[in-house]
């Protein structure tokens, strides 16, 4: 008998649709000097979600530990099969290619995050931005074949993969679950971002109406030149 169990705690999910839309605001800002300061503090929020990610693999959850990713080749060889066969092997965790997907996502991120920031304070030259460009496009293909393949293993199992992201619940045995959902970090998570976002977007308002002000006043200084 199953039961909607509690398998991915508050922290996860935030960090999980935190990255998605840091990395999706800051590859839409990349090339708009007007939304630089969007693009550096979607950067930062990326970098920072990476930061807790790492962290949380070895403090979290059950399912969030890194320890929970025990499956060898012969298990991601098998799962694929199992998918291109119709059948998809359930997981009440993270499944077999996560052992793959997972470190391929982190460590991309911290490519992208580290050359981002090296390069908005002035080091590495043009190579560093190169690097920056091209691992964040490596990025976005992962990021697309990740997408993909939750939509098919969806269909393949009949289960809404994506739903859980912001339950946190799946179907499972009763006491296969986690035991709390460790709300107060994710609650501090909130507000470490709120705390990240709210001065930021507080100083580009500051920034545009000076910017406003400083075109009206050259408008009226030249206005009056002409008369």
């Amino acid at each position: 008998m199953s039961d909607r169990i509690l398998v991915w705690d508050l922290p996860l999910r935030i960090f999980h649709w935190v990255l998605a839309a840091s990395f999706a605001g800051a590859f839409l800002t990349a090339e708009s000097e007007r939304l630089r300061d969007l693009h550096v503090l979607f950067g930062y929020t990326f970098g920072g979600a990476i930061a807790f990610r790492l962290v949380w693999g070895f403090v979290g959850t059950r399912y969030a530990r890194f320890s929970a990713l025990r499956f060898g080749p012969a298990a991601i060889v098998r799962t694929i099969r199992s998918l291109l066969a119709g059948q998809g092997e359930r997981h009440v965790g993270h499944g077999p290619v996560a052992v793959v997907m997972i470190p391929l996502l982190l460590g991309l991120g911290l490519v992208v995050a580290a050359s981002g920031f090296a390069s908005y304070a002035g080091a590495g030259g043009e190579g560093l931005e190169e690097l920056h460009e091209a691992a964040s496009v490596v990025l976005l293909g992962v990021v697309v074949a990740h997408v993909l393949g939750v939509l098919v293993m969806s269909f393949v199992q009949r289960e809404n993969l994506v739903l859980p992201l912001l339950s946190g619940r799946k179907p499972g045995a009763p006491g296969a679950g986690i035991r709390g959902s460790h709300r107060l970090v994710g609650l501090l998570l909130l507000a470490a971002l709120a705390a990240l976002w709210v001065p930021g977007l507080s100083a580009r308002e500051a920034a545009l109406a000076k910017q406003t002000s400083a075109v009206a006043e050259l408008g009226g200084d030249r206005e009056s030149q002409d008369d």
